[in-house]
């Protein structure tokens, strides 16, 4: 029996800002048939600033494109803010921003801000706060007396720049970025982390969905990563929980000069996961083993295949270290 003048108050149920429930996405074609997402499920969390790390073809941004309602998934669901993406694009949309590295977005004859002012009525941004919110973000990132300049003219760290602003000027809940700082000099780079992470710390409800190829920058910015590897999630753990993945490991960092092919690290007893770069005629090899005798094993076959050892040094493990372990080759 309820008294009169009292009522039961439930706590309304916690939104998610981005979930997907065993997610398939599948190409066909007349000569194959490709799964570019494999049972993948995620969720997270409204204010988390969450990391997708993988190769290329890895289904990065397949799972995007889904998620950003340009793309329906095979099977499974998939949600942003609650909304459906297969049939509530129309209420998704307006919540979300995205900024992909390397694009060249906007139009060239005209200049920065007047590409922004078109893409803030693409939003409905009234006039007058269309122009604050432009003024505001083009300061915060350092290119406030560029507005006149035409988009054809900008470096491509001040095209991403501005790529960032027309992104970040509609205040979504989620921003999705693919590789925001490809290919980008180091300051530009790191204005753009500092920048993001400011952004986040204004508003607890504000998302972060990011990709990339650099680790450091995972590991800096997300608090949680997932891993994913041909169309499946390897992994999801924050940071540090990868890392103790290959805590008894023991990782290598060696520079080799000349040049020699090292394909046979992968019949190699005892050897995890390596990865190599070309380092102007000489390589750089980060290799990750499983005990001290295999590091005897991957020397000794260094000299075997001609090469000599300018650099050894064994170091602390890496998020590098767990992808190489999880999927036996590094990210590039």
């Amino acid at each position: 029996m309820t008294q009169k003048g009292l009522r039961r108050v439930l706590p309304s149920q916690r939104v998610d800002a981005i979930a997907c429930e065993h997610v398939d996405r599948i190409f066909e074609s007349k000569n194959r048939t490709v799964q570019a997402l494999n049972d993948v499920t995620i969720t997270v969390k409204k204010g988390e600033l969450f990391g997708l790390l993988g190769p290329n073809g890895a289904g990065k941004t397949t799972l995007i494109k889904i998620l950003t309602t340009l793309l329906l998934p095979t099977s499974g669901k998939a949600h942003v803010y609650g909304y459906d993406v297969t049939r509530d694009e129309n209420k998704i949309r307006p919540i979300i921003n995205m900024v992909s590295g390397g694009e060249y977005s906007g139009y060239g004859l005209l200049t920065v801000r007047e590409n922004l002012w078109m893409f803030s009525q693409f939003y409905g941004i009234p006039g007058k706060e269309a122009n604050q919110r432009i003024k505001t973000l083009m300061e915060r990132l350092g290119i406030a007396n560029m507005g006149d300049r035409k988009i054809r003219t900008l470096s491509t760290g001040e095209r991403q720049r501005v790529s960032i602003i027309r992104a970040f000027m509609t205040e979504p809940q989620v921003v999705f970025l693919d590789e925001p700082t490809l290919g980008l000099d180091v300051e530009t780079a790191r204005l753009i982390r500092r920048f993001i992470q400011e952004w986040l710390e204004k508003d607890s409800e504000r998302t972060v969905l990011l990709t990339t190829h650099y680790m450091m920058e995972a590991d800096e910015l997300c608090s949680r990563i997932a891993i994913i590897n041909e169309g499946k999630i390897v992994a999801l753990d924050t940071p540090s929980g990868l890392k103790n993945m290959v805590k008894k490991e023991i990782s290598l960092n060696i520079e080799i000069f000349p040049e020699i092919k090292v394909d046979w690290l992968n019949n190699l007893d005892g050897v995890i996961g390596f990865n190599s770069k070309d380092a102007g005629g000489n390589l750089s090899l980060r290799v990750v083993v499983e005990h001290d005798a295999a590091v005897g094993e991957v020397l000794a076959g260094i000299n075997q295949h001609g090469g000599k050892i300018s650099y050894l040094n064994k170091e602390e493990p890496t998020l590098e270290d767990v992808f190489l372990k999880l999927t036996g080759r590094g990210l590039e």
